[in-house]
């Protein structure tokens, strides 16, 4: 920091956005922001939590009314068809509004809707196709005033059958303390990675990964302290743009995550998918878009590597990945496999789409092995990895931390952080699997039961009977 005020200008990007924040969730100014001093309560224990989620939710919030419009974000509640009113009690983000349905019961729930004039202010509107067998659609404002969407879906579940009727949930790069990463970029120890790059570099030869996370930035192909990174490319619509002067929330996630998987497969095809741009999220819809448009090319994915996702209501599988699984035989994992991350809210409750069976979902440890405490556990999660304190490619630039309790403290980059969280667990997984791939000319299923297979079993306080693979130290 060299001597200079390590606060952001009050009419800096990011020091615009943490006095947004704090306004929103009144937190009191430092002394050293105060005219005549005074004291500050800053939060601390359980309330850290609650104030994480609330200025996490918030990013979200701002970045989809930038692109969206205001009230582009809802909030749902663990339980009940009324939105929280503190984002601390958020269980998952959907779009109002809005839902997603199956082309083959679309006529079925706009009769439902039609019956029911004394309820429903009009009818269903058709809002696209995101994916093969899937409707997007508007739902009409309801007449006794309550949320169009929880309400109408816990109608829809009684009258109709459970899961007809889904939200267009907001798949995220982080919403929960926290979700993923579990940390805000950090200052790496040296200059030494984690994972080192493989000796081997013709693992993951001929091998196409496509990362699905915040974008790439380019830059970081030529910095001499990442050449593992040099060959990773995305189409100019999903490059990354970086203010060296104020490095937005979860910006160069994507560059990070692509690191981990070059240092495991250095010959891999890596295409970094620009997905989860506003805010480190996504709307469900979008996302299965993108993941369509890319299982309909020649040059396919073979592995896709998502370290996001969402909890969903009443822990339904989501939708949307249903329709693509059943459309493209994801299922089966011959064609495409998805790895994704386990989430890092510290329980066992699915994360979706990690915790579909057809998916390689991924946990986290320690360099001790022993099961990290942000990472989600449960029989769901297939695997586990080395998520904390990883080292890798990550802009140039200042970035300015948002999150309690390290709100305003400034850290300054060049072109290496270090980071934890199931995000980066995921990649290390998906690299293994690439390089197996391309050592035995194994499908990817086949190649990722191997790879879990080899791994060591152990029984952890927390995560049971657990299987961990790859480097720890």
């Amino acid at each position: 920091m060299n001597g200079s005020d390590p606060r952001p200008s009050p009419l800096s990007p990011m020091g615009s956005l943490i006095e947004r924040l704090r306004r929103r969730l009144r937190w009191p100014v430092r002394p050293s922001d105060r005219p005549s001093g005074g004291t500050v309560d800053r939060p601390g224990g359980r309330d850290v939590s609650a104030a994480r989620l609330r200025v996490q939710v918030g990013v979200i919030r701002d970045a989809f009314a930038e692109h969206f419009g205001d009230e582009s974000v809802a909030a749902a509640p663990g339980r009940g068809a009324a939105r929280p009113r503190d984002d601390a009690d958020t269980a998952y983000l959907y779009r109002p509004g809005c839902a997603l349905v199956r082309e083959s019961d679309l006529e079925r729930i706009a009769a439902y809707i039609d019956e029911r004039p004394d309820i429903y202010d009009g009818g269903i509107d058709r809002a696209g196709s995101p994916a093969p067998d899937l409707v997007l659609i508007t739902l009409p404002p309801r007449k006794d005033e309550q949320d169009a969407v929880l309400a109408t879906l816990d109608e829809v579940d009684v009258d109709l059958g459970e899961g007809l009727l889904t939200p267009d949930h907001i798949i995220y790069v982080t919403a929960k303390p926290g979700l993923c990463p579990a940390t805000e970029p950090e200052l790496p120890p040296s200059l030494r990675s984690f994972p080192l790059p493989a000796e081997d570099t013709s693992l993951g030869k001929d091998i196409r990964v496509s990362v699905v996370d915040t974008g790439w930035w380019k830059a970081a192909a030529k910095n001499k302290k990442t050449p593992w990174v040099a060959g990773v490319t995305a189409d100019p619509e999903d490059e990354e743009k970086i203010n060296a002067a104020a490095i937005h929330p979860y910006g160069g996630h994507g560059t990070f995550v692509a690191g981990v998987v070059r240092c495991m497969a250095p010959a891999a095809e890596v295409d970094v998918e620009g997905a989860l741009t506003h805010g480190g999220a996504v709307y469900e819809s979008e996302l299965v878009t993108q993941l369509d448009q890319a299982l309909k090319s020649e040059l396919f994915p073979q592995l896709i590597s998502i370290s996001a996702g969402t909890h969903t209501r009443k822990s339904f599988a989501l939708l949307s990945f249903e329709m693509l699984a059943s459309t493209y035989g994801l299922d089966d994992g011959e064609k495409t496999l998805i790895v994704a991350a386990a989430g890092n809210d510290s329980d066992d409750k699915p994360f979706w789409p990690a915790a579909f069976p057809w998916v390689v979902s991924v946990g986290s440890v320690d360099p001790n092995g022993k099961v990290s405490d942000f990472s989600n556990v449960g029989n769901w999660v297939d695997v586990y990895a080395r998520g904390s304190k990883h080292v890798n490619a990550f802009p140039t630039g200042t970035y300015t931390c948002y999150e309690p309790p390290n709100v305003g403290q400034v850290r300054t980059f060049d072109g290496l952080a270090q980071w934890s969280g199931t995000s980066f667990s995921t990649p290390l997984v998906t690299g293994l699997i690439a390089a197996r791939m391309s050592a035995t000319g194994e499908d990817a299923r086949k190649a990722a039961d191997a790879v879990l297979g080899a791994g060591a079993a152990s029984i952890d306080p927390r995560g049971g009977k657990i299987t961990t693979v790859g480097p720890l130290q």
